[in-house]
């Protein structure tokens, strides 16, 4: 029988690709995995590898690690919020990828300000990016 944790991550990641509007095929192609081995973790009936979820997770255009969370590869309950936050803003079909970032580099400005150390996003070429003041100066 499947965990939970496996459970958990078939529904979500058919959440997430209904969201997307992919179809089960298309998200197979797009991650590089075969389709009934997508289905068969959809289903709860497998438990994918780390670089499958990343591909996956890219393909999806979300979170590795909300992704890595539900497997049960990332004990991230105390940063959970944080995941799913970053999550959230990633999977938001309504934002270009520049607003995306932005709000992401704010969120982690805002949780540097109250003494959280940085999160899991990297982007420090596009830091000039977002405030051209911080390089004229």
């Amino acid at each position: 029988m499947a965990s939970l944790n496996v459970g958990n991550l078939g529904d979500y990641l058919r959440e997430q690709r209904r969201n997307a509007q992919l179809s089960l095929r298309q998200l197979a192609d797009a991650a590089g995995v075969s389709n009934p081995y997508l289905s068969q973790i959809e289903r709860g009936l497998r438990k994918p590898s780390a670089e499958v979820l990343q591909q996956v997770a890219k393909a999806l255009r979300i979170s590795a690690e909300t992704l890595y969370v539900r497997a049960g590869i990332l004990d991230a309950e105390r940063d959970r919020d944080e995941v799913e936050t970053r999550a959230v803003i990633l999977a938001d079909p309504t934002l270009t990828e520049a607003q995306k970032q932005a709000l992401l580099q704010i969120y982690e400005s805002f949780r540097k300000e109250n003494g959280f150390s940085e999160g899991m996003v990297e982007t420090p070429e596009r830091e000039s990016d977002a405030d051209p003041q911080q390089t004229a100066s």
